[in-house]
């Protein structure tokens, strides 16, 4: 009564002329807000992540810019070719487990199992804590052994960024966790919202305080801002699972998790190297100054990739749920709904970011303007991706595994083989190429791989299996 109440009050104030088209896209959200079942649940999920990531992204973009201005091209590109080091390998070292949660989670869930619950969420926050601390320590010793190899520049960035590990491989659980809950809040605010601000704010009160204007005191202020935020969400996160799962028993099957964990790990992780071997591969050949132009243009892009990630985060628990009780069909119009949600908000705001490229571009810095035409050439490879949406977390939610460890395996070789091929001859341009036209090779073999394996024939396109069953009617 209350949405229908201010729907109606909104329609009143809009002007008549856009009144028509504008109360029906009201109405239909109203629908969504107001509706029960897993649709509806997965649909709100989706629209409270998607708003997340609008602000997240918006967040990050600022703080990029404040980052750039702050230290110039040079410090800047030291900085976030570090800092994307360590996310990756701390994301990697939870070897999947923040994914498998949110597969065995909504099941357990179900069918009342509270007992495997707690013992699933227990146990891999204590796993999460122990690989990444392994991390560190593999970390620290590669460190000492090849730091005569790395450049110097990156040597003590590297240091630091490593003790942060344990917290970014524990947040990751937390965050599984919550996409399982279906708490999208709690599990997209502490990583996308609370440690960007955090990073800025430490690092324009050091340098208050009199530090340099350097990659150093970035990667302190990151450090800080990641322990901070992953202790935080630990205690807002073990107090609400208290809340709705109570104290009691726990039964664990580590190894049954793990074997499920360890090959989304090998997805992930090859996933995670494709998402970001192009700035890996750009900071070993190029110097840090087009490190910095292009992951500007990279991270203005991200404006527009944020969607498929919004979208994946709302489909994973949906997903699960109807493979465990749904039938084919319900799947199939599920999966097909989430590429739609996926690519046509991708479409219209990746125009609008590239119709606005050199001023958001100019934000960073006078030379960062360079970097404009990467920008439509990875919009080109981030649609090819959004028109099969989140197959990658069908496949996986289906117990499908191996298959995605062979399609990213394919594709992670021949982004490394297309950069390798074209930045010594293109420089960043040629990275944009390589990884454009390996988002174009992934979202081709998901399709086959998901139609193969599935029967679904997952397009953005592609005809409703509900509404293909009424038309025949």
């Amino acid at each position: 009564m209350f949405v229908m109440a201010v729907i109606e009050t909104a329609e009143k104030m809009l002007p008549a002329g856009l009144r028509p088209a504008a109360s029906r896209m009201l109405r239909a959200l109203a629908a969504v807000m107001t509706a029960r079942g897993d649709k509806a649940a997965a649909q709100r999920m989706a629209l409270t992540a998607f708003s997340i990531r609008i602000v997240s992204a918006s967040l990050a973009f600022l703080s990029q810019i404040v980052l750039a201005r702050l230290m110039g091209e040079y410090e800047y590109g030291i900085f976030v070719f570090v800092w994307v080091l360590i996310v990756l390998f701390g994301d990697l070292s939870c070897l999947g487990f923040h994914t498998a949660i949110v597969r065995f989670l909504p099941q357990y869930k179900a069918a009342g199992a509270f007992e495997k619950i707690r013992g699933l969420t227990g146990t891999a926050r204590i796993f999460g804590l122990l690989s990444g601390t392994a991390a560190l320590a593999a970390g620290m010793i590669a460190l000492h052994v090849f730091g005569e190899r790395i450049e110097s520049y990156y040597v003590m960035p590297i240091f630091l960024g490593l003790i942060a590990m344990p917290m970014i491989a524990l947040g990751d659980i937390l965050e599984g966790t919550s996409r399982a809950n279906h708490w999208p809040v709690m599990a997209l605010s502490p990583a996308y919202i609370v440690r960007p601000v955090l990073i800025i704010l430490f690092m324009l009160t050091a340098i208050g305080l009199g530090a340099p204007h350097t990659a150093m005191t970035a990667m302190q202020a990151a450090l800080a801002a990641t322990y901070v935020t992953t202790v935080g969400q630990y205690v807002a996160t073990l107090l609400r699972l208290r809340r709705h799962y109570h104290e009691g028993p726990r039964q664990v099957d580590f190894l049954g998790w793990l074997g499920v964990a360890f090959p989304i790990f090998l997805i992930e992780g090859v996933g995670f190297l494709l998402t970001n071997s192009d700035v890996v591969v750009v900071g070993i050949f190029l110097e840090p100054h087009d490190v910095a132009i292009y992951f500007a243009a990279a991270k203005t892009m991200a404006l527009v990739h944020f969607i498929n990630f919004s979208v994946k985060a709302a489909s994973g628990p949906r997903f699960s749920s109807l493979i465990a009780e749904g039938t084919r069909q319900q799947l199939a119009a599920a999966a097909i709904d989430a590429a739609r949600w996926t690519f046509w908000p991708a479409l219209a705001i990746g125009l609008a970011v590239v119709a606005a490229g050199h001023l958001l571009l100019s934000l960073f810095g006078g030379a960062f303007t360079d970097g404009y035409v990467l920008m439509a050439i990875l919009l080109a490879g981030i649609l090819s991706k959004a028109l099969v949406g989140p197959a990658e977390t069908l496949l996986m939610m289906a117990g499908k595994q191996n298959t995605c460890v062979l399609l990213y395996a394919v594709a992670l070789a021949a982004n490394i083989g297309l950069n390798l091929l074209f930045i010594p001859r293109l420089g960043i341009e040629g990275a944009a190429i390589a990884t454009a036209s390996a988002m174009g090779v992934e979202a081709i073999l998901l399709h086959f791989a998901v139609r193969h394996t599935l029967g679904i024939a997952l397009f953005a396109f592609a005809a409703s299996p509900a509404k293909t069953d009424m038309e025949a009617r």
